[in-house]
């Protein structure tokens, strides 16, 4: 299981990449084993979205898994490479396999979540 130091992560397996104003949201390296073959996404709608509200679904051979917002904000973009290559998750969570991107409402939502090593510690 990888992840990534320059990331935030959520209890529920959410990475966050902050850049300025936009966070780049997917499921983490640990997700993505758990499900396996991931083989649909449905991707969120653009706009206004809260914390913890649900907004993806990522199905696999295994399960379907709700992805929720880890900070709130704006949609401002989706990952459409997904509608055609849902495997971009399992082959490459961290960065082909985003999911969608969010105008981040307040940048220090982001000390709210985990660091890697506190995110490693929570799955072991």
């Amino acid at each position: 299981m990888t992840a990534p130091d320059k990331l935030h992560y959520t209890r529920d397996h959410e990475w966050v990449r902050l850049e300025g104003e936009i966070a780049t949201i997917g499921i983490t390296d640990h997700a993505q084993e758990e499900l396996s073959d991931v083989v649909f996404v449905e991707l969120p709608d653009l706009g206004d979205i809260d914390v913890g509200s649900p907004v993806a679904v990522v199905e696999s051979v295994k399960a379907a898994s709700d992805i929720y917002a880890p900070i709130a904000g704006e949609i401002i973009e989706i990952n459409m490479d997904l509608v055609a290559d849902p495997a971009k998750i399992n082959t490459d969570p961290y960065e082909g396999g985003w999911i969608f991107k969010i105008r981040v409402s307040d940048t220090a939502q982001v000390n709210n979540l985990m660091d890697s090593s506190s995110y490693i510690a929570s799955v072991r």
